[in-house]
């Protein structure tokens, strides 16, 4: 038998929702500069059922003396080998801007090994790579203002020398991870594929979010909300539905004779 996520998730991850009896785990993949504590408050709009894990990356957080990572597929391998080691319940990945490429590298692992996930849902990101950004090349200030054109970054956040010079090295090694990836001739998934975005989102073209469709050779769909970048904030409750509903849907396809 396979131990349970949550006796062999550290460092790679925190379980911010254990259940006792769970039906189904949603593993989530923070954006440039987050960290797993990013996703603790959806808990809040969970279904009963559902465990929540949140990736770590390292150098922030509990990992802040971890040295950054410089290869997404090499920090992908590290959370596959985790969640590999642990396949006892049906697995939603999301991933957010960053996190979106790292969830995306992370299904062809474990699809690899036989495990794939029962759906990827992909945000705030309109195809695996973005040869059109080199953020992580800009100066500080422009960097700094490039997170504040992102939004969901509070004005006093901002403003603030002290936050600003201790984000910096992460946000700029994150941006450096992101910009730099290239996906290289990975298998087509067979798990579903959700593309989700912001409708004001300035770093995702809309017209390109059907790539990720090609990407599957299970179904694929969009989802647009209203918002910018960090749409999933105000949005956190409807996104959650929008995910346990195709959740239910694949999992009682699954068990259908």
């Amino acid at each position: 038998m396979k131990p349970n996520l949550r006796r062999v998730a550290a460092p790679w991850f925190q379980c911010y929702r254990p259940v006792l009896v769970a039906s189904a785990r949603l593993v989530c993949f923070p954006h440039a500069g987050g960290g797993a504590s990013f996703f603790r408050p959806w808990v809040d709009d969970l279904p009963a059922g559902i465990e929540l894990f949140s990736a770590q990356y390292p150098g922030r957080e509990d990992r802040l003396t971890e040295p950054f990572a410089s290869d997404i597929r090499e920090l992908s391998a590290g959370f596959a080998q985790v969640l590999t080691s642990a396949s006892d319940l049906p697995l939603v990945l999301f991933g957010h801007s960053l996190g979106a490429a790292i969830a995306y590298e992370v299904a062809g692992m474990l699809q690899a090994e036989g495990q794939s996930p029962s759906l990827l849902v992909v945000s705030g990101r309109q195809e695996p790579f973005d040869p059109s950004r080199l953020v992580h090349l800009m100066d500080d200030d422009s960097l700094w203002a490039d997170v504040a054109k992102a939004g969901g970054t509070a004005q006093q956040v901002l403003e603030s020398p002290e936050i600003k010079a201790m984000m910096l090295p992460v946000l700029r090694a994150d941006y450096r991870l992101s910009e730099t990836y290239r996906p290289s001739g990975n298998p087509l998934l067979k798990c579903p594929v959700l593309a989700v975005s912001g409708d004001k989102d300035a770093d995702v073209d809309l017209a390109v979010l059907p790539k990720w469709g090609e990407l599957t050779e299970a179904d694929f769909d969009i989802r647009v909300f209203e918002g910018d970048h960090f749409y999933l904030k105000a949005k956190r409750s409807a996104l959650i539905g929008e995910i346990s509903r195709r959740l239910r849907q694949q999992t009682s396809e699954s068990v259908m004779p």
